[in-house]
């Protein structure tokens, strides 16, 4: 099993400001623990594409990337206008890089150059909506490369896997009425968002093809992992699809700042091997993994570790503790 890593130091030029938990030091923190525990060179290099205004237009509507371009325009800091979004000087650039490295890698499954693929993303993108940035997000990173898989590659069906703490709102709202593309969230409720209720299936032709488990504060592997196990494998059984998209958000570790669920590295291993034997099964083994969340970056690092040593095959990822992070400059 060949895995495809897309990974580039450049996504730390992303500026959220001080102290801000969505960091630069994230994707220093993840190429450090796969440097460390050696997935970064066993895995097969995937360089970014370059991306057009007309590749984001698939999700996003002209006026947002209107407002996005006149506002991050390569020469400030500040928030974004439609949401709690911070950025800096390079912040578009960084975050058009992140949508090619995601599609860059969906070219890389279909092709069949690697069997499936982990992308250490910034900024995360699953609560951006069509028309809105929100949550630290830009642009939707994981919908852009479903519609880009559906239109460019022909695929049919698209699953979009959301294992984020947080409710993926964005994705969810780009795809309610699409029976194409099925979205499965587990997330802490009550949380920010504040979106993604059990009874939030769909609407219109997309009736059924969104399935939401909110849990409490607390829950772990025993609540997700029967939720993967239970309703949304009775689920895919049906939709069967030709794509499987992780939202791999590992803010839902324990530990994690901005979530308060219990998952470990060894549990992120046991979905992600769920999730491998439904990509097999279905998909001729297409699956990506775009990164979301994580802010403890000890805890992403090692998540990120497990994640990656099963996708590249490894049945029993050993126990992984990263370096220690390099230290924030102080002001």
């Amino acid at each position: 099993m060949s895995t495809g890593l897309h990974l580039d130091l450049s996504y730390a030029d992303h500026e959220t400001g001080l102290r801000h938990p969505e960091s630069p030091e994230r994707i220093r923190a993840v190429a450090e623990a796969l440097e460390f525990s050696g997935a970064r060179a066993s895995c097969v290099p995937l360089p970014g594409r370059s991306v057009t205004n007309d590749d984001l237009r698939l999700v996003h509507a002209e006026t947002y990337l209107a407002t996005v371009i006149a506002e991050v325009d390569g020469s400030s800091s500040g928030q974004l206008s439609t949401g709690d979004t911070n950025f800096g000087p390079h912040s578009l650039e960084v975050a058009r890089a992140a949508v090619g490295g995601a599609l860059a890698a969906v070219d890389a499954v279909v092709a069949g150059t690697v069997s499936n693929a982990f992308c250490a993303l910034r900024p995360p993108g699953h609560h951006a909506t069509a028309d809105r940035g929100m949550g630290f997000c830009l642009f939707n990173n994981a919908a852009i490369a479903a519609r880009y898989a559906q239109q460019v590659h022909g695929l049919e069906r698209v699953v979009i896997i959301d294992w984020d703490v947080h409710h993926g709102n964005g994705t969810q709202d780009i795809f309610y009425e699409d029976p194409s593309v099925f979205y499965f969230s587990t997330h802490q409720h009550p949380w920010y968002p504040g979106s993604g209720l059990k009874q939030e299936t769909g609407r219109g032709r997309g009736e059924g093809s969104t399935l939401n488990v909110p849990l409490p504060s607390g829950s772990g592997m025993a609540e997700i992992g029967a939720a993967f196990r239970g309703p949304f494998f009775e689920k895919m059984a049906t939709f069967r699809p030709d794509l499987v998209i992780i939202s791999a958000g590992f803010d839902s570790r324990q530990g994690d700042p901005l979530g308060q669920f219990t998952l470990t590295d060894a549990d992120f291993a046991e979905l992600t091997k769920l999730l491998l034997e439904l990509a097999e099964k279905s998909a001729a083994g297409r699956l990506v993994s775009l990164l979301e969340g994580g802010y403890s970056l000890t805890g992403l690092a090692s998540a990120v570790a497990s994640h990656v040593g099963v996708l590249q095959g490894t049945a029993n990822p050993p126990a992984f503790k990263s370096p220690p992070p390099r230290a924030t400059p102080s002001p």
